[in-house]
């Protein structure tokens, strides 16, 4: 996935000379072309996460759309109060990058594990969060918050995600993005890394049938939307490589909370709190976690 952001925020930065990029001291094997490319729009700021956030809020409040690059807790959360004050309640276009979100880091510990940064994203109005699911997502996604400048933040991988779209899709915040055919009623549906782990789950005989989503693009202002999907649908999986608290599966809760007449059940799949103090490969982990298929069979219902 940060391949193809790169070479997208490249071939985006062409059209729009008001794009920059600025990284906290890493990022050297896959930024170098921007760099090469843009040395005006390139800024090494340095181990310095919070003075890299508040220098985007600067340059965004003259014209610039600024895309912010560290890795996974890092330009999210020891930038948090920069990110809510500077960005977010001034509605300036800067996208923060989060790379290796989810357990993509697992074997350098909890201090890399991304785990929590939806709950910490969600909660700040005017902000969207962008979690594709493959790199054909990430091109959407990119392609979307360069139209649409504004508070943005930008969950990738790792590296070496297979594509799932046969071509770059059509996104929208809030858009359910029907990835495969199946019973319109049963959905297993996605955010970010999630969709490549529910692509393992179709293969299962309990979730054989499902119709399998991926929501690429969600934010607070996109819950309400949310009612008319689930109006059509019995039962709905959630899946996601995050903690359940405040997890893009609660967000959904929530949604389906604002209409007591739903009778869609809603059943939030993510990671158990036991990964927080475990160091291991990223596999290991989301298996440990609980995603893997036999965790849908305990899944509960919502009461």
């Amino acid at each position: 996935m940060r391949n193809a952001f790169i070479q997208e925020l490249i071939v985006l930065a062409r059209q729009h000379p008001q794009i920059a990029l600025i990284v906290g001291d890493l990022g050297y094997s896959v930024i170098e072309p921007f760099a090469d490319e843009f040395p005006d729009r390139f800024i090494n700021a340095g181990v310095a996460e919070q003075n890299m956030t508040g220098l985007a809020a600067g340059m965004a409040s003259e014209g610039y759309h600024v895309f912010t690059y560290s890795i996974a807790n890092f330009p999210t959360f020891r930038c948090a109060e920069q990110i809510r004050n500077d960005v977010a309640y001034h509605r300036l276009p800067v996208t923060v990058v989060s790379v290796g979100g989810g357990l993509a880091y697992g074997a350098l510990g909890y201090s890399h594990h991304a785990v929590q940064d939806y709950a910490l994203m969600r909660i700040l109005p005017n902000l969207l969060i962008a979690a594709p699911g493959d790199p054909m997502e990430v091109r959407a996604c990119m392609r979307y918050l360069v139209e649409h400048p504004g508070p943005s933040y930008l969950r990738l991988g790792k590296a070496g995600e297979p594509n799932l779209h046969p071509q770059v899709p059509d996104v929208a915040p809030g858009r359910w993005l029907r990835v495969s055919d199946g019973d319109e009623r049963r959905a297993l549906l996605s955010t970010g890394a999630g969709l490549q782990i529910a692509i393992d789950w179709l293969t299962k005989d309990e979730h054989a049938g499902r119709v399998l989503y991926s929501m690429p693009l969600w934010s607070m202002a996109d819950k309400p939307a949310q009612v008319a999907a689930l109006r059509k649908r019995t039962d709905v999986l959630t899946i996601e490589d995050h903690l359940q608290d405040g997890g893009f599966g609660s967000w959904m809760l929530e949604a389906r909370a604002m209409d007591p007449t739903l009778e869609c059940v809603v059943r939030p799949i993510a990671l158990s709190p036991e990964v927080c103090g475990t160091v291991a490969s990223q596999a290991t982990l989301n298996r440990l976690g609980g995603l893997h298929p036999r965790a849908a069979s305990a899944a509960r219902t919502p009461t």
